[in-house]
């Protein structure tokens, strides 16, 4: 579905590229049964290639779609015909929502970019059965288990995937969490994110300068100035950072810098 007419076929007959592309594509019959969304009459090496784009896009295989049954001689088969699984009716829906995207909504956009931008299956998943996004993964894990399942679920998905690009696993993905987290009142959660956040980016000020917002809301000042020292260390002219460690220590504002 990646600017390809997205109209589909019964299907997503995901994965001819993840798994046992060569079983699957030997499977598929010369001449297709019950098409919805792609042409009847679509060539079978076209219709390969639309199935190769799912699978990658969706990180999935044949048989998410299409159901498999055993036949006589203890082989398993594919009935690429059948309706039976219900990933097969979410595909047709979205194929038609991509198509829709793609030839009625995204042309009215103002000032549309030449080439213009359009959207397929790999815009949203990114290799994922269902989309989500490293924020709302890790969401679910704090509210399941607290920081430490958050923490876990995120060394596991960076170890796991980083490569992938599912996630966003930059600096500001946790950061942002911490920040929201904060304003909840959940400064513990939003202290040890930062905290583990510090051990992949060690030069950011940034996270020194959140934490020392942090420990500073839950009355930690001593913390907090050292987090504030570090963070005007690693960056000189981080103001905020300077006031910070004024207002804690009771020192006068240093005097802004004269312009050059």
């Amino acid at each position: 579905m990646r600017r390809i007419r997205p109209i589909a076929l019964a299907v997503l007959a995901a994965a001819l590229v993840l798994g046992a592309p060569a079983r699957a594509a030997a499977q598929m019959p010369e001449h297709f049964e019950n098409l919805q969304v792609l042409p009847k009459d679509i060539p079978r090496d076209s219709l390969l290639q639309i199935m190769r784009g799912f699978a990658m896009s969706l990180g999935v295989r044949c048989q998410y779609c299409h159901v498999q049954r055993q036949g006589a001689d203890g082989r398993e088969t594919f009935d690429f015909k059948s309706d039976d699984k219900a990933p097969k009716d979410k595909a047709r829906f979205m194929m038609r929502m991509t198509r829709n995207l793609n030839t009625q909504v995204l042309p009215q956009v103002p000032h549309r970019r030449d080439p213009p931008v359009g959207v397929g299956c790999v815009t949203c998943h990114r290799g994922l059965p269902v989309p989500t996004t490293l924020d709302r993964v890790l969401a679910t894990a704090l509210d399941s288990g607290g920081a430490p399942a958050a923490i876990a679920r995120y060394r596991q998905l960076r170890q796991e995937t980083m490569a992938s690009g599912r996630y966003d696993f930059s600096e500001g993905s946790i950061n942002e969490l911490a920040r929201r987290l904060a304003t909840q009142g959940k400064t513990a959660e939003a202290a040890a994110l930062l905290e583990m956040n510090g051990e992949f980016y060690p030069q950011s000020g940034q996270i020194d300068f959140q934490l020392g917002e942090v420990y500073r809301a839950r009355g930690e000042r001593d913390k907090a100035l050292v987090r504030y020292r570090m963070a005007q260390e690693k960056d000189p002219n981080n103001q905020q950072a300077r006031r910070r460690i004024d207002e804690l220590t009771g020192a006068a504002p240093a005097p802004a810098p004269r312009p050059r």
